[in-house]
């Protein structure tokens, strides 16, 4: 018995199965039943079939069998109906007229044809009695495959073209017709043939047929034009021919020449005529010399010869058994032409000269068959196939690109980005597209790559080390830069759409390019997610890939986080399988499901979302009922949990974070009372790693810290009941959060525990085997330390004594020890310290180390924590950033607590290591990015709590006092350097050290002295003396500070967010996502804010109108201590100012004259201004002056200086300082379209323009050198100075400066037509006449502004001659 084919049988074993079937004569086990046709009129036997297969029909009258169409269709017409179709009620005889054919119907009416240009063709003698027998097949062959409707249009069609042809066509001679047209006997014998026909077969033209001549004998035309072009081709050489072939084809188009030849290809001609002395070419059809096309060659033997007993191998295609060559071998040699990036299946890039065996599955069947591996297109092509395997392949070897190239490892050998182009090649919507796939396996290579794509490990994980430090909680959002929209800048703010509007109203595409993770959720992949994990239940890999991801996108913004949170069903999936009250132990290692399991980053993503908002934190512990979880995880110890030892760690060590998340808000405190006995036990052990000379998991360490971290925002929140009581009481029905359930007395006892673990940690600081880990644990340790005594200061009930004892207890325990030879205290733990202030571990002063290490594309911001791993150790479990951070902060309270020990630190400050940093920190100019500012982050406390123990010190001790400027310079840095969430720190910088006295060593150690004596050298005495104005700034710094805090007032609800978060006020954060990373929280220039915000209160932003209504009350004030302070800040400070260019300072400054009509005219506005602008005429601020770079905030200088201009114009009554204004753009190096606005469309302020050379703080030479290249501005210089508009007494400046220009351009040696019409006109006016050509050199200091010669040198004067044509003597003529 024969068996059946099954599906994994082969080629082979189907023919031999046929072969078998066919000798055993056997039945086929399907019958084709032909079902009777009603058309035919087989009726009998489609009533036998029908009833076989009787229905029940239900019928309703009136009811028409067809459904009537809506819009009446035209009637079709049918060639054949007329000659087929008869009706019942046509008359016979009617049909038999029509159809009549008697001789009657012929003679009615006899017309001759006129046969005279008919050819005659004689009929040839042959061999044969009878004429060649066609056989039906080679007719069948002939006439092709046509339907018998196609047939008759065909022979219709003919016989119109037949009547065409005989009523145009002219009369030939046979003779002639003879001698171009040769027919062999057979031909003449043969049905005749059209003459297009006619011309293939003796050589004529292939494509013209004289159609479009339009004349009877256009044959006869194309054949003579034929006849020429072949005359023309012998008389050329081989190689002219080549040369117009080349030409030709180089000027036609391409899709022309393709079309030539393929109707080349469709003819075939037949017997040529061998009269001819050239034979035709086909020069479309032959390739170039050059040319490097391969051509087929069918003669090559195959490899694979076609046997007869194959399927559907009957007719041998050569073309298409190439593949089964060997493959050609890749090129030896490396090339510098540009390469397609090809890869493996692991993602490694593969070089072309690499040659791999085929077993590797690498090979493919594509552009490049000898080249292994996959380009980017060819896994995009290969993610959409029918084939599961071929998607799984391709989303999973991208899944490995994505990772490699978040690594960097292409970055070296590729141009260009990888991630960038498969962003930009639509990657996103493949990997949603892939997720929505039937086949589990490509679902989870999706979901694979999609977790390639968003998450990094690394980040991740340095996140996880930085939770313990001091507001390591805080975390920038991982959003893209926000572009603004330039269709938007020039409407009206109540014209431009909110940015919900703009979101709606953008297309999935763009809101992919402009943000990835937006886009995902955009597309739905929120409920995608859920529905894998709910009804799939994939694979544990896949379960954790899903779970970071959700992680990566809660780290996005809060709005991403609640989207998660709002997802139907999705966390209830997550907690409900992933984080069960109770599951039964794991049966083997390798588990093949992770469902009723708990896993540890389930709870990491509730971590996170609390970490979103309160609001989500509340959600997640009430809503979702997870507080006895939360319990559940905290009480069980890990080694009771019935899991694998690591994952026990994480689960317990996540569920103390997100009891401290939820802590830092004042919530979940009730079930710190009910497990108070378990966080001690916990909080003891601790105590013992400490002690142990075992090794230590990094994972335990990171539970006690995470524990520490606990029980610090639990002792925040308890020493915020009585205030917050109190408030409540206070309140009368005004909005205030409740106590938290958490009293102080229930947090005093954690007090000696903790002390007692610190010594530990101390004393293990000796040991080697011990020091990694008390390294780690000791910051946690101090921030604990530091928050019970902050919050013990402002406890009802305790006397400040007692804290400055105990406080002083502690520190000389904990911290410090004595010599006991000299008594003198030293810090017991510097040594650990110091270090960290090195300047190779700073990011501030090494911005190199922010670089990122792999590919990074706007719209996916990640932290580059890759790259800081291996080049720092700065993100790392010991990073040299906690230790100090936490032990200045504990520093700097205890220190306000006990003023007297604040001097015992001296050495800390004074140490070279700390100096060293500081100065370097001066001139750094750190970059902001989202891979360097979570750790500026952490930098910007570390140099804050520094300074501050700086500036306690600076009083009290006078080495320390001897770098005061160096801290204040530092501090003033810092202010520009702090980041969105520390506006805190910059309030407190700005309050407490920017404007001390004791920071400005310069005012007490006479530097303003210094200041008035280089003043002396000033030879204008009504310029005011810069040292009085800096001895009245300083006296002034307390208003100064005033009038900047008052201007940064709109900052006030972002600095209480920020010192609620920095001082541990934990019933008032709102949340630990921080504000938006878009720059620092100060702008660069934050010295102008006032002088700027005045500018825009005035409503001036297009400048030039007289200002009349008059100041704000206090404005005048306000300018003035905001010019003071810039005053001092160029004067002593020059460095705080290196981030503003001087074309910025210059704009800012112009303000002034911009605000008000008459703010300038103020005296102390005035003095202020003119010492400021003398600053930026120094010949180093004057040289770094570019006018053509736009200042920021502005779009050109030009536009500012239109509006200075009309405002001059308008309210400058001939002022001095606003005239200098004026002439400072006006130098020779800056472009001419100022100063042809001032000579053209200004030129009336040119009278008031007063400045005398002696008040120009700008050297003469800068306006008059080099010589004046505008023909225009030459122009306008004569014509001002001809028609009295320039004169020497109005405007000295201007004046010298167009007479030195004019001077030069008359005696240059450029022969121009306007030199002559110049000397004509310059002789008219005899003053001018002399200053113009008897101008030797500017002299500022002259009476005239320049010098002149007595008379004209001989050079001149020839020059002038030739020019003139008169002979000049003496400068007359």
């Amino acid at each position: 018995m024969l068996r059946r084919p099954k599906p994994t049988d082969s080629e082979a074993d189907l023919l031999r199965e046929q072969q078998e079937l066919l000798a055993a004569g056997g039945q086929s086990t399907v019958a084709v039943v032909k079902r009777p046709d009603k058309r035919r009129g087989d009726a009998a036997a489609a009533e036998a079939h029908e009833q076989g297969k009787q229905r029940d029909v239900v019928t309703i009258e009136d009811l028409p069998d067809e459904l009537p169409t809506l819009t009446p269709a035209p009637p079709k017409k049918s060639r054949f109906k007329q000659e087929r179709v008869h009706f019942e009620d046509e008359d016979p005889e009617e049909r038999l007229d029509r159809h009549d054919t008697h001789i009657s119907a012929v003679l009615s009416r006899i017309i001759e044809r006129d046969t005279s240009a008919v050819p005659v063709s004689l009929p040839c003698i042959t061999g044969t009695a009878f004429p060649k027998v066609l056989h039906r097949s080679v007719m069948e062959t002939l006439r092709g495959r046509k339907s018998i409707f196609a047939r008759q249009i065909a022979a219709q069609r003919a016989k119109k073209e037949d009547v065409q042809s005989l009523n145009g066509s002219e009369s030939r001679d046979q003779s002639s017709a003879s001698r171009h047209v040769g027919f062999s006997p057979l031909e003449n014998m043969e049905t005749e043939q059209p003459e297009s026909d006619v011309m293939d077969r003796v050589g004529g033209p292939v494509l013209l047929t004289g159609q479009g001549l339009g004349i009877a004998n256009s044959a006869m035309e194309t054949m003579k034009i034929h006849e020429e072009n072949q005359s023309k081709l012998q008389v050329m050489s081989q190689s002219e021919i080549l040369e117009e072939q080349r030409k030709l084809l180089a000027q036609l188009d391409p899709r022309l020449v393709e079309f030539v030849r393929s109707r080349k290809a469709q003819r075939t001609p037949g017997s040529e005529s061998a009269s001819g002395p050239v034979q035709r070419e086909d020069f479309l059809n032959e390739p170039l010399p050059n040319s490097t096309s391969p051509e087929l060659d069918h003669s090559i033997k195959l490899p694979v010869k076609p046997q007869k007993e194959w399927l559907h191998m009957d007719k041998v295609e050569p073309e298409k058994l190439e593949w089964t060559r060997d493959l050609p071998a890749p090129r030896k040699q490396s090339t510098k032409k540009a390469m397609q990036a090809r890869f493996d299946f692991a993602g490694t890039l593969i070089p072309p000269t690499k040659d791999l065996p085929t077993h590797l599955g690498l090979h493919h069947h594509g552009e490049e068959p000898e080249l292994a591996g996959y380009s980017l297109q060819e896994l995009f092509l290969l993610s959409r196939s029918q084939l599961n395997q071929q998607r799984n392949l391709a989303v999973s070897t991208l899944a490995n690109v994505l990772a490699k190239a978040h690594a960097g490892e292409y970055i070296s050998s590729l141009k260009g980005s990888v991630l960038s182009s498969l962003l930009d090649a639509g990657l996103l919507f493949l990997l949603r597209f892939s997720l929505d796939d039937s086949v589990e396996g490509v679902m989870s290579a999706a979901v694979h790559a999609l977790r390639a794509l968003l998450v990094s490990s690394d980040d991740e994980e340095c996140l996880d080390n930085a939770f313990p430090w001091l507001l390591g909680m805080a975390t920038f959002p991982l959003l893209p830069t926000a572009q603004e929209d330039e269709d938007d800048e020039d409407l009206d703010e109540t014209m431009k759409e909110t940015a919900k509007e703009k979101e709606e109203k953008k297309t999935d595409h763009e809101v992919a390019r402009q943000d990835v993770v937006k886009g995902f959720l955009k597309m739905q992949g929120l409920p995608r997610l859920r529905y894998i994990l709910e009804v799939v239940r994939p694979s544990p890999r896949v379960v954790l890939d899903i779970l970071e991801v959700l992680i990566r996108i809660a780290r996005h913004s809060t709005a991403a986080a609640t989207q998660i949170l709002a997802c139907p069903r999705l966390m209830n999936t997550v907690i409900s399988e992933f984080l069960p009250c109770s599951w039964a132990p794991a049966t083997s290692r390798a588990l093949s499901s992770l469902y009723g399991l708990p896993v540890a980053l389930a709870m990491k993503l509730l971590r996170v979302l609390a970490s979103a908002g309160r609001h989500a934190c509340a959600r997640i512990l009430n809503s979702l009922g997870r507080k006895e979880l939360l319990s559940h995880f905290v009480v069980v110890e890990p080694s009771e949990m019935l899991l694998e030892a690591g994952e026990a760690l994480l689960c317990s060590t996540e569920a103390l974070r997100l009891f401290a998340v939820a802590a830092s808000y004042g919530q979940a405190c009730n079930l710190y009372t009910d497990l108070y006995p378990v966080l001690v036990k916990r909080l003891q052990a601790g105590n013992r790693l400490c002690a142990s000379s075992e090794a230590v998991l990094f994972l335990e360490l990171d539970l006690i810290t995470a524990l520490l971290v606990l029980l610090t925002r639990v002792t925040q929140t308890a020493g915020c009941h009585e205030e917050l009581q109190r408030d409540l009481v206070s309140a009368q029905g005004t909005e205030c959060p409740p106590p938290p359930p958490v009293v102080w007395s229930h947090v005093m006892g954690l007090q000696p525990t903790v002390i007692s673990s610190l010594k530990g940690c101390v004393r293990a600081l000796d040991g080697p085997a011990q020091m990694s880990s008390a390294l780690i644990l000791l910051p946690s340790y101090l921030l604990y330390t530091e928050a019970y005594y902050s919050q013990l200061c402002v406890q009802v009930g305790i006397y400040k004594k007692e804290i400055r004892l105990k406080a002083s207890a502690s520190l000389n325990k904990l911290i410090l020890k004595t010599d006991c030879s000299h008594g003198t205290p030293e810090v017991y733990i510097y040594d650990y310290v110091l270090f960290s202030c090195c300047r190779s571990s700073s990011m501030i002063c090494n911005p190199g180390l922010s670089a990122a290490g792999g590919e990074v594309v706007p719209s996916l911001p990640i932290l580059g924590c890759s790259w800081l791993k291996t080049s720092s150790t700065m993100a790392g479990p010991n990073s040299p950033l906690s230790l100090p951070t936490a032990l200045l902060y504990l520093l700097n309270t205890i220190t306000s607590i006990h003023k007297g020990l604040i001097k015992k630190f001296s050495h800390l400050i004074l140490s070279d290591s700390v100096l060293s940093y500081l100065r370097s920190c001066i001139g750094a100019m750190p970059s902001v990015s989202h891979m360097s500012a979570w750790i500026l982050h952490h930098e910007h406390h570390l140099l804050y709590l520094l300074l501050r123990l700086a500036h306690k010190l600076v009083p009290v001790d006078p080495e320390v006092a001897k770098h005061a400027a160096l801290f204040h310079q530092v501090s003033m840095a810092l202010v520009s350097w702090l980041l969105p969430g520390s506006e805190y720190l910059a309030h407190e910088l700005m309050s407490v050290m920017t404007f001390s006295h004791s920071l400005l060593p310069e005012g007490v150690h006479g530097e303003t002295e210094v200041a008035a004596l280089a003043e002396l050298q000033l030879k204008d005495r009504t310029s005011p003396a810069v040292g009085a104005l800096l001895r009245d700034a300083l006296q002034h710094l307390p208003s100064i500070r005033g009038c900047y805090l008052t201007h940064l007032a709109h900052l006030e609800s972002s600095v209480l967010s920020s010192r609620d978060r920095y001082l541990g006020r934990t019933p008032f954060v709102s949340s630990h996502l921080l504000p938006e990373l878009t720059g620092p929280s100060l702008p660069s220039d934050w010295p102008f804010l006032p002088l700027i915000s005045l500018y825009e209160r005035m409503g001036l932003s297009a400048g030039g109108e007289q200002q009349v209504e008059s100041l704000p009350e206090g404005s005048v004030q306000s300018v003035t201590h905001c010019l003071q302070w810039l005053l001092v800040l160029e004067s002593w400070r020059e460095q705080a100012l290196t981030a503003v260019p001087p074309v910025a300072k210059l704009a800012r400054l112009a303000c002034v004259f911009l605000c008000s009509s008459d703010l300038f005219l103020e005296r102390p506005v005035q003095e202020l201004t003119w010492a400021l602008f003398r600053g930026l005429t120094r010949p180093a601020q004057l040289e770094a002056l570019d006018l053509g770079s736009p200042p920021p905030g502005l779009a050109s200088f030009h536009d500012l200086y239109s509006a200075l201009l009309a405002q001059y114009e308008a309210v400058s009554f001939g002022d001095s300082l606003f005239g200098c204004f004026m002439l400072l753009p006006l130098q020779r190096r800056y472009s001419v379209t100022m100063r042809l606005a001032v000579f053209g469309e200004h030129v009336g302020m040119l009278r008031s323009l007063g400045v005398s050379l002696q008040q120009l703080p700008i050297p003469l030479e800068k306006f008059t050198c080099p010589m004046e290249d505008s023909l225009p501005l030459l122009r306008l210089y004569f014509r001002a100075l001809v028609t009295g508009a320039l004169k020497r007494n109005w405007c000295p400046v201007l004046y010298v400066v167009a007479v030195a220009h004019l001077n030069a351009f008359i005696f240059s040696q450029d022969e121009v037509a306007e030199v002559n019409y110049l000397c004509n006109k310059t002789s008219v006016i005899l003053v001018l006449k002399n200053h113009l050509l008897l101008f030797r050199l500017p002299q500022q200091n002259s009476e005239l502004g320049f010098s002149t010669y007595e008379q004209l040198p001989p050079i001149r004067a020839r020059r002038l001659e030739s020019i003139v044509g008169t002979e000049v003597k003496g400068g007359e003529r």
